[in-house]
């Protein structure tokens, strides 16, 4: 394995838990990373953010830092600020 790539396909290749986890990290990097780019293009730091969303500067940290995976209604506070809007579909 030489690649991120070629090692997440092969721990998804281990068994169907591996890859189910894999993709889960896969969809939250995907969102933790548009919300980066969006504060930061929009000029916002963390403390701006955090005191947008009235929730602490340490936690829009953890986020970012993907050292804790944020709860549906704090995801929903974050994005709202940054004009970013969730979306499910199937």
């Amino acid at each position: 394995m030489t690649t991120w790539n070629d090692y997440k396909d092969y721990v998804k290749s281990l068994d169907s838990e591996n890859k189910k986890m894999m993709e889960e990290i896969e969809v939250m990097s995907s969102i933790i990373s548009t919300m980066i780019k969006q504060r930061n293009d929009l000029g916002i730091s963390q403390r701006d953010l955090a005191k947008m969303c009235k929730i602490p500067q340490s936690s829009i940290a953890r986020i970012e830092s993907h050292k804790t995976v944020p709860k549906l209604d704090t995801l929903i506070k974050i994005m709202q600020p940054l004009g970013l809007t969730l979306t499910v579909s199937k």
